[in-house]
């Protein structure tokens, strides 16, 4: 980790390395390709193998209220944001553009505000962010990631459609 002064901002610099959130990726379930660029590392994760979809479900609907209890991330359906992480997550889509069920795009930021604090006040450090993307994709897989908002990002389980007549 570094911190690196650009003008009046000061960043903190990550010091990803894609070998390890491959393995990590690997460990929790998933095949994983990586791309890295100097701000950030983007995975493109993919469970195959899996029967179920991944557990990203829409917080809206009541019929999710089981999960929406239960999970411990939630995505920012507008942009992907995972709240109050350094990742963000996009659908992955087939050739007809409907999402994958067993795949997501993860992008994990490397620049970070030197202020910037994960939950309880947790300073950012590699060592953390590796144990924070180990959860988020266990989340996944078991327990329930919610999209919040407006959604560019789809829901993969759950009720996936809305309810009544479409305007």
């Amino acid at each position: 980790m570094q911190v690196l002064q650009a003008g009046q901002h000061k960043l903190i610099l990550l010091e990803l390395e894609t070998a390890v959130l491959s393995n990590i990726a690997r460990q929790a379930g998933f095949e994983v390709r990586t791309e890295e660029s100097d701000r950030g590392v983007i995975l493109d994760l993919s469970a195959p193998g899996r029967q179920a979809p991944l557990l990203l479900f829409d917080a809206s609907d009541p019929a999710n209220l089981g999960w929406f209890s239960r999970c411990q991330f939630y995505v920012d359906g507008h942009s992907g944001g995972v709240m109050q992480t350094p990742l963000s997550v996009a659908n992955q889509r087939d050739r007809s553009g409907r999402p994958l069920q067993h795949a997501l795009r993860l992008r994990i930021n490397k620049e970070l505000p030197a202020n910037f604090r994960l939950p309880g006040k947790q300073i950012v450090t590699e060592q953390v962010v590796y144990a924070l993307f180990y959860n988020f994709l266990n989340a996944l897989m078991k327990t329930g990631v919610a999209v919040c908002g407006v959604s560019t990002v789809q829901a993969l389980a759950g009720r996936t459609e809305g309810i009544g007549p479409r305007n």
